[in-house]
């Protein structure tokens, strides 16, 4: 409690604080400013939205459609995903063109889907199949001037994709290589959070949270190297985003790589696997992860968490593994072991729904949170222009190559007192190595990387 003091006589005591002029700054700061729309307004017709919908996104885990209909909501639109009975996957505007009936009621049927209403009957493209109880006229009438709204989606390793855009823009769906490396489990997982996406995306190139909200603020979620404070670097390399985290543990050297792939796509180091105390040659990410908006206010991730010797330990393959490796904790959980233990929900979330960056005051380490912004902002207005955006699969062959993951080289500590400028040129090295192995077949990647990351380590770091 704070000291008191006394005030003159009959005057009531008063905490010595409260004598303490030109200290506190509560009063009179006030939010007035609005979020920036341009960023983080995902509907349609918005500028971010548009930007969206030139892009695939993962929109439901296939074990969520069996025999009903799915009502969800995507970039602020009502939807419904079903599967029909040729194992085809619908995705559709919730409601029934006919009399706006929702169709998360409706009946799937070996082609298409039926309203509960009047039996309108719609494939999987939104192509009026039949209209019960009008004439062959009317009928025909109907078929060629009505329309359900619908996307195309497919499936994909236990994901539904689908896009959003013009169809005469439709891209190619990018395969990224991790999604097809045969040693290692992809195990399909969705990760709810209770705001704005963009506050979601921005964690993946701020590397330095994972020393504070993962390890000195929280309880040790991953492992104690997580809390040594490295050397930040970022690479922009066209679509690509990435943040570099090299840190000493012991006499190791401990690289880890954030990326981002425009607009939404991360990846990142194993959580478990690498701990910087032993040697680690070229692993690859823990999750392979999009970020979502399901509106303004509301986001998923959906993702595999990626398990085998190049990600994650197998052992961590359980109900709540996923969970423990998209934020360090399990998703839910009582209020007071989340303000205890906060993780990645509790930080983005007690932002706001929607957070202000003008209330913001970013520092040096948030060099990554900005470059992405700008970027993100240059795409929106691009194809605000009617241009189009950035896409990977426009820049580099399916399967499209990535560089979320860490290696851990044994290096002995050299002569200077700080390492900073050592670790800058040794991070530059290490993603040099990756980025002269973008076109090799990914066994002769693999070889390739790790001779030159031996090399790196047998001359000490001096050369590559």
């Amino acid at each position: 409690m704070s000291a008191v003091t006394r005030s003159a006589p009959g005057r009531p005591l008063r905490p010595e604080s409260a004598t303490r002029q030109g200290r506190y700054r509560g009063h009179g700061i006030r939010s007035a400013s609005e979020p920036d729309g341009e960023l983080v307004r995902v509907g349609p017709g918005t500028p971010c939205g548009e930007y969206l919908r030139r892009f695939w996104h993962p929109v439901a885990l296939s074990s969520e459609i069996a025999e009903l209909p799915v009502a969800l909501r995507i970039l602020g639109e009502d939807l419904v995903v079903f599967r029909d009975g040729e194992e085809r996957v619908g995705l559709v505007h919730r409601h029934c063109p006919h009399r706006r009936a929702s169709l998360e009621y409706g009946d799937c049927r070996r082609r298409g889907i039926r309203c509960c209403y009047h039996g309108w009957h719609f494939d999987v493209d939104g192509a009026l199949l039949e209209a019960p109880g009008q004439s062959p006229e009317a009928q025909a009438r109907l078929k060629e001037r009505v329309r359900l709204g619908a996307y195309p989606a497919f499936e994909y390793q236990g994901l539904v994709f689908a896009y959003l855009g013009p169809p005469d823009e439709t891209p190619e769906f990018p395969v990224y290589d991790t999604l097809e490396l045969a040693d290692m489990e992809r195990v399909p997982y969705r990760a709810p959070f209770r705001c704005n996406w963009l506050q979601v995306l921005d964690a993946i190139l701020d590397p330095i949270h994972t020393s504070f909200l993962h390890s000195s603020i929280s309880r040790e979620q991953f492992s104690a190297g997580f809390g040594e404070i490295g050397r930040i670097d970022f690479f922009e390399r066209s679509a690509w985003l990435m943040g570099t985290n090299t840190r000493r543990v012991g006499g190791n050297v401990w690289f880890r790589v954030n990326e981002l792939v425009l607009p939404n796509f991360t990846q990142a180091g194993a959580a478990f696997a690498a701990d910087g105390t032993k040697q680690r040659y070229y692993g690859r990410t823990a999750f392979a992860r999009w970020v979502v908006p399901i509106d303004d206010e509301n986001t998923m991730a959906l993702a595999w968490a990626c398990f085998g010797e190049r990600g994650d330990p197998p052992a961590w393959n359980t109900p709540q593994g996923p969970e423990l490796i998209e934020q360090g904790e399990v998703f839910d959980r009582p209020y007071e072991q989340r303000q205890r233990f906060p993780g990645d929900a509790e930080a983005v979330e007690g932002m706001g729904r929607i957070t202000v960056h003008d209330e913001e005051h970013l520092a040096p380490s948030d060099k990554g949170v900005a470059l992405m912004r700008r970027r993100l902002r240059e795409q929106i207005r691009t194809v605000a222009a009617g241009r189009e955006p950035l896409r990977v699969t426009d820049l580099a062959p399916n399967p499209v190559p990535t560089y979320g993951g860490d290696s851990v080289l044994t290096l002995a500590r050299g002569g200077e007192a700080d390492e900073s400028e050592r670790f800058r040129r040794l991070a530059h090295a290490f993603m040099r190595i990756q980025f002269d192995a973008d076109a090799l077949p990914e066994p002769e990647r693999v070889a390739f990387v790790t001779e030159r990351l031996r090399a790196l380590e047998a001359t000490d770091g001096d050369g590559s």
